[in-house]
């Protein structure tokens, strides 16, 4: 590994996760309301989707502002209540939307890194 290759993955991996983190935290509420940090913990246990509370808490409230996700104050066995984040209809239309639209970005990235690039019959 060259000098730097950390680095550079590292960044490389941040923007990549910063591209679909919206998506998989809405797709994580599609079948029912989560809390803050039991997102946090099904996104760390993604392994790629690690992320920290200061980029998930500020990404729920534009969420919020955008009327993506809803949220409700529940009762906690274990502490403090806890704030619960529901997909509202716009959500889902949002995230069926980059269901549809994935797919298809996978592939022509993944085409990209293939080992043989397809060609554009230009020189290179």
């Amino acid at each position: 590994m060259e000098p730097g290759d950390s680095t550079k993955q590292a960044r490389a991996a941040a923007q990549l996760r910063k591209g679909v983190l919206e998506y998989c935290v809405l797709a994580l509420m599609r079948d029912r309301p989560r809390y803050g940090v039991e997102l946090l913990h099904a996104l760390e246990d993604s392994g790629a989707l690690a992320t920290s509370q200061g980029t998930v808490y500020p990404l729920l409230s534009r969420l919020r502002r955008d009327d993506l996700v809803t949220t409700t104050w529940q009762e906690s066995a274990s502490g403090p209540p806890r704030r619960y984040y529901a997909l509202t209809d716009s959500g889902r239309v949002a995230l069926e939307g980059f269901t549809r639209v994935w797919p298809g970005f996978r592939d022509a990235v993944d085409g990209f890194l293939a080992a043989s690039p397809p060609t554009t019959g230009e020189p290179a």
